[in-house]
């Protein structure tokens, strides 16, 4: 074979490797949020709708959320994107840094 002919070759190899790899990392990351979706869990939509995870439907696809003061609404299931957890102090931590230094 020549040179040309085993460079694509490698190339494509090398492609198949990243797309596998990738498929992979995503069906992880999916699984996580899975495991972390559970009634109580505060979650956030693909829209940007911050809530609290109340049911999940698993047989209809459907998530009931409450969004505060007792208001609900229904949403499906695949626009939970991610748990929202807390945030450790080590946010607070630069800005007390800065404050101390401009004293």
């Amino acid at each position: 074979m020549d040179p040309i002919s085993l460079f694509m070759i490698a190339i494509l190899g090398m492609l198949i490797f990243f797309m596998i790899r990738n498929s992979r990392k995503q069906r992880k990351t999916q699984e996580e949020l899975q495991e972390k979706l559970k009634p109580g869990a505060d979650v956030m939509t693909s829209f940007g709708l911050y809530a609290t995870l109340l049911e999940l439907d698993d047989e209809n696809n459907v998530a009931t959320l409450d969004v505060g003061k007792g208001v609900t609404i229904k949403v499906h299931r695949q626009t939970l994107t991610k748990v929202v957890e807390e945030e450790t102090s080590d946010v607070a931590a630069p800005a007390d840094e800065a404050s101390d230094k401009s004293s």
